[in-house]
């Protein structure tokens, strides 16, 4: 198994990637192509999402003689204004790498073998069917991604949970979204963030939670930073586990030790109640008082399951809570000076002062993610700062559809669009209109994305269909699952566009279409849905995802399930899927709509976007008659939840002596397969490292780029060191990029979740290390 492209991406990136368009253009540089086009007009530029964040960013895209050779931010997307990140700039470059996958791959005696993409479907329906057939519904899976266009997600759903009649069905943004809904759906009933992009610009005061937004979401700090500029009394605070590019530009950097923003969160409460600053108005219209199970486990083991229960409580049992949270005690916890505490506690509290809250992966990625979810929820509600221009607590994601694709289709395994597999009602709304007996749909969720990987290394996953996404990268605890996939009676399909440590295990490779080659929409995080055309043709036999699966599906005798014709098939799929989402909470816009504008902020209602919920002056679904409707809830108010620091599943000890943390930078998007085929991406960075503290490496006797052995109780990798490069951990802690497939950092990382969103903890496990 080859597992190592290092150098012939470096060499297929730096000769071949983008050929098409310095012919072209011969000797002009990527940078002055706009420029040149805008001069020339031999080039026309037509509008889509860009496809490497959440951010959701507008880009023009140039096209001549049907090559796409320029990129440029739109203007008229009020997400970027025009503006771009380096990778967005040079987004278009990813296309055309030299070993993109443009035909089909049989696995043949062994080795992977060309065929007619054709003749590879035929296989793929077959031994699909042959496997349910023998083995029962739930021994086919498919696992796809936050990467997936709307239309690809609602596909997939429909064929395996409406036709098959598994709920085998998740997604890559399990791994980067999950504690954000079920944080979302226990605070408030509903998911998804209640504010927009516009609150940076309302906003006095920007709090990033464990948030590297400097470059994770670049486009939007500059937002931040432009606020700050334009207005004198903005400020900028970095809370976070280690010194990076966002700590450079922030007012404050406040460092904590990991997994200890759930105590300081809670002290930031205790302080608000102390010095009276909570908006009592507020408190006493629309929130209420509850807490849950304690000592709730970390996952590590197979079947581990676990179900959260309610309990209702009032305001002086949740006072009485708190008393375990003084500043004091949890500088001892958290490292957090208490003087830091109370100014946090002091910018949450000033009447004065619009707050906004932001986080990633940070908070998502956390073995009690759902729980520091409730607790920055709380701290809102407690001063009600929230649901008005410039007061948002505010879930960042990491993909340019997690929302859209996974969250609102619900590529979950307990989700259906707009509901979930155990609502009866849910179900016979998905039935009637998938067309389906309501007895196709199980009411029981299956496996969530770790135990679906472990599933498959048992055997009672024997097929799975892999698409738009790098598992073989990207799971933790990873040689398990890699072994698990190559045992000999398992199945696995890839589409992907170019070869990847996945494809590596697949039985069969579909060449996919990529981003501009399709037609399709993205949701991004504040709700807005995005419609991009197909501007260029895909390479050879590549097709999109979505046609792939109608494809296999018509194989598979659903014709009448899916009769679209491929002319017009994603506008008519999206209106099958609006029919989810009809009434004022989250009514979806039509296509037409979609098709005419640089994205549209659902709910959309009478032809007007929402972009702030739960408040009637901007929200049709309020109709209570008060100032704030939390509807998502029973009791039409929204939940402050107890909830406890408790420790991390692993914590370094005299064996094992460093935290470890992965993470991303930002010239590199999740597993690189794409942005390493950028020249200028790959080169800026080419290959990935070991941050390590200066005086940590000085007692280590490592110098800057000498290799160092990172151990941790399930593996072991051998790297290079960083010492004072853009990101300074603090002692005790290494931080590894996880984009180079040289060096796969999550064969050393543990694989244990959040018990409730059952979203893995990248963030934190225990290694040492070692001179190599």
């Amino acid at each position: 198994m080859k597992l190592d492209r290092r150098e012939f991406i470096k060499q297929a990136a730096i000769s071949s990637a983008f050929a098409t368009a310095g012919a072209i253009f011969p000797g002009v540089s990527f940078g002055d192509w706009s420029k040149l086009a805008n001069n020339t007009g031999i080039i026309s530029w037509q509008k889509s999402p860009c496809r490497f964040c959440g951010t959701g960013c507008g880009v023009l895209v140039g096209v001549s003689d049907g090559k796409a050779v320029a990129v440029k931010g739109d203007p008229n997307c009020s997400v970027n204004k025009g503006l771009c990140c380096m990778k967005g700039y040079h987004s278009v470059q990813a296309l055309y790498g030299k070993d993109r996958l443009t035909k089909a791959k049989v696995r043949k005696n062994g080795e992977m073998v060309e065929v007619p993409i054709q003749e590879a479907l035929d296989l793929v329906a077959r031994k699909l069917q042959e496997t349910k057939d023998a083995h029962g519904k739930d021994s086919v899976a498919i696992y796809g991604s936050g990467q997936w266009t709307i239309p690809d997600g609602y596909v997939a759903s429909k064929l395996f949970k409406g036709c098959l009649g598994t709920n085998n069905v998740e997604a890559n943004a399990r791994l980067c979204m999950a504690s954000a809904v079920t944080g979302f759906m226990t605070s408030f009933g509903i998911d998804e963030p209640m504010g927009c992009y516009e609150d940076i610009d309302h906003a006095n005061v920007f709090i990033t939670w464990g948030n590297n937004m400097a470059e994770m979401h670049p486009v939007l700090f500059s937002r931040m930073i432009a606020n700050r500029k334009r207005r004198s009394n903005v400020k900028i605070i970095d809370f976070a586990t280690r010194h990076t590019r966002t700590s450079q530009a922030a007012d404050s950097s406040i460092i904590f030790k990991p997994q200890t923003d759930l105590a300081v969160a809670n002290a930031i409460c205790y302080e608000i109640i102390r010095n009276d600053r909570v908006n009592w108005n507020f408190v006493n219209e629309h929130v209420s008082f509850h807490k849950g199970k304690t000592n709730i486990g970390y996952g590590t083991e197979d079947h581990f399951a676990f179900k959260d229960e309610a309990e209702g409580i009032n305001f002086d049992e949740f006072k009485e809570f708190l008393e375990d949270y003084t500043p004091d005690k949890v500088e001892k916890i958290s490292g957090v000076p208490a003087k830091d505490i109370k100014y946090l506690a002091a910018l949450y509290g000033d009447p004065s002062l619009k707050v906004t809250s932001f986080w990633c992966m940070g908070m998502n990625q956390h073995t009690r993610g759902t729980w520091i979810n409730n607790l920055v929820y709380n701290i809102h509600l407690l001063v009600g700062k929230i649901s008005t221009p410039g007061n948002s607590p505010f879930s960042l994601t990491g993909q340019p559809s997690a929302c859209g694709t996974v969250r609102e289709v619900g590529t979950l395994t307990n989700r259906l669009p707009h509901g979930v597999v155990m609502n009866e009602h849910d179900r016979e709304m998905a039935a009637k209109i998938w067309d389906v007996p309501l007895s196709n749909i199980d009411p029981k969720p299956t496996y969530h994305t770790v135990e679906m990987f472990r599933a498959l290394d048992r055997g009672d996953i024997k097929f799975i269909w892999i698409q738009v996404t790098n598992p073989m990268v990207t799971m933790p605890n990873l040689k398990r699952y890699r072994d698990g996939a190559l045992k000999d009676d398992r199945f696995v399909v890839v589409s992907d566009v170019y070869p990847t440590p996945t494809t590596d295990v697949a039985d069969v490779i579909l060449p996919a279409a990529m981003w501009i080659e399709q037609e399709g929409m993205y949701g991004n995080s504040e709700r807005r849905t995005q419609h991009f055309t197909q501007i260029v043709d895909p390479p050879g036999d590549a097709m999109s995802d979505t046609w792939q699966l109608i494809e296999v599906a018509r194989r598979l005798g659903f014709e009448k399930q899916f009769p679209w014709d491929k002319s017009d098939y994603i506008g008519k799929i999206w209106e099958e899927y609006r029919l989810f989402h009809a009434g004022p909470k989250h009514e979806m816009a039509p296509y037409t709509v979609l098709n005419q504008r640089s994205g549209v902020q659902w709910p959309f209602v009478n032809g007007k976007e929402t972009r702030w919920r739960f408040n009637p002056e901007h929200d049709p679904a309020c109709t209570n008659g008060k100032d704030f409707h939390f509807y998502g809830k029973k009791d039409n108010r929204a939940w402050i939840w107890a909830r406890p620091y408790e420790p991390a599943a692993e914590s370094p000890d005299s064996e094992y002596n460093f935290w470890l943390n992965t993470g991303r930078v930002i010239e590199h998007w999740h597993t690189g397969s794409m942005t390493r085929r950028v020249p200028v991406l790959h080169n800026a960075v080419p290959s990935s490292y070991v941050e390590i503290h200066p005086e940590d490496a000085a007692e280590l006797g490592v110098v800057n780029g000498e290799m160092v052995k990172i151990i941790s109780r399930r593996g072991e990798i051998t790297m290079p060191a960083q010492i004072n490069g853009r990101g300074v951990p603090v002692r005790g802690m290494v931080f590894v990029p996880f984009f180079d497939e040289s060096y796969l950092i999550n064969e050393v990382t543990l694989d244990a979740f959040c018990p409730i969103s059952k979203q893995p903890d990248y963030k934190k496990c225990a290694v040492r290390l070692e001179k190599a």
